[in-house]
């Protein structure tokens, strides 16, 4: 099919993008031990540079945030530089790119922590088959909650971390806010039970992620601070009751800051939690005025029609960019997509493997 809406040129308030094809983050853990990006991490995303709107795999913003292994940091000066190469190649390839924060709250383990537990809203543990850790795989474990004294810390870190991402030469940040990770857990009544500032009703669930978003916008202008949101996802054993109302609030909150844009999580592809109709980005659109992108299982038919029908702005592909460096091209030119069937070289240290050695198309 032609895509007319998909291919046109889009002002992401002045930074210009060529296409409305956003490279959604994908965590693929080849940072080494060290969390510090690298050549190979560069040539990874420069491959994929043709996408309108690059928005880096989930990066920690402090040593509490950790919980997967090898998946990169923005906490040191050596982070910072290490995604300065990669910032750098990707410019100098015409790309343009935002950088995930990300504290994945209870989805980690003490492992990562020095015996520590993890950290979350509340004491609610996550039911699932189990972490990978940097001593093996290892069953989730009840989260600590943050006291109320600790959350500033939080906050702090998420805005040192957005002022290196700057320094690092990012176009923009995107705060992860989505998937049953920190500023999700805070968000949903299914792991929020405080009674604090912090919990008990919607308005002050949304709280802490106001705080960081006010936070952030002190190291970049809002216009460059993206949002990431998932009101339908089971992933990470989420889903709570008053889901429609909590994200409908929290895109009103959200657009009052003149953002970058809401990214959104609407699609059912990563599991529905099924306690309602799903949260639809037209929904999304009565409280939410700025620009909109959708993501999780758009092909190149459903991307276009939510952009032609003026749903979406944007459309961030995941899965497809993990073999289709060349995604857009191939887009573009009716190209058919190679498979990605080998997911034991997704999320593991192996190298170029799986990573970078996937060919651009026979006839680009």
């Amino acid at each position: 099919m032609s895509s007319p809406a998909l291919f046109t040129p889009f002002d992401l308030h002045g930074l210009p993008l060529a296409n409305r094809v956003v490279m959604a983050p994908l965590t693929r853990a080849r940072a080494g031990a060290g969390r510090i990006p690298n050549s190979l991490m560069a040539e990874y995303y420069v491959q994929r540079a043709s996408a309108g709107l690059i928005i880096s795999e989930a990066t920690t913003i402090s040593e509490q945030a950790n919980g997967w292994c090898e998946s990169p940091g923005i906490y040191t000066d050596a982070m910072a530089e290490g995604w300065r190469g990669v910032t750098d190649a990707v410019h100098a390839a015409g790309g343009k790119i935002f950088l995930q924060l990300w504290h994945l709250g209870r989805a980690s383990h003490s492992d990562f922590h020095q015996g520590r537990l993890p950290v979350s809203a509340s004491a609610v543990r996550l039911e699932g088959d189990g972490i990978h850790t940097p001593q093996g795989k290892k069953a989730y474990e009840t989260p600590r909650p943050l006291e109320s004294w600790e959350i500033p810390q939080v906050v702090a870190d998420y805005k040192a971390a957005a002022v290196r991402a700057r320094e690092a030469g990012f176009d923009g940040v995107e705060i992860h806010a989505a998937n049953g990770y920190l500023l999700d857990q805070f968000l949903q009544s299914k792991t929020n039970h405080r009674t604090d500032d912090y919990g008990g009703s919607i308005a002050k669930r949304t709280r802490l992620l106001q705080d960081v978003v006010e936070a952030v916008a002190e190291a970049w202008p809002a216009y460059r601070v993206g949002v990431r949101l998932s009101p339908n996802g089971a992933f990470n054993d989420m889903g709570s009751p008053n889901f429609r109302e909590q994200f409908t609030h929290a895109a009103s909150v959200l657009d009052g800051y003149g953002l970058a844009y809401l990214h959104v999580v609407d699609g059912l592809a990563f599991g529905f939690h099924k306690l309602g109709e799903p949260v639809t980005l037209s929904e999304l659109r009565q409280v939410f005025r700025g620009t909109l992108m959708g993501n999780c299982g758009y092909t190149q038919e459903t991307a276009e029609a939510a952009i032609a029908s003026g749903a979406a702005d944007l459309i961030a592909f995941g899965r497809p960019y993990i073999s289709n460096p060349d995604l857009v091209e191939r887009f573009r030119h009716h190209w058919p997509l190679a498979p990605a069937d080998d997911m034991s070289t997704w999320y593991t240290p192996a190298g170029a493997k799986g990573y970078t050695d996937f060919p651009p198309h026979a006839g680009a």
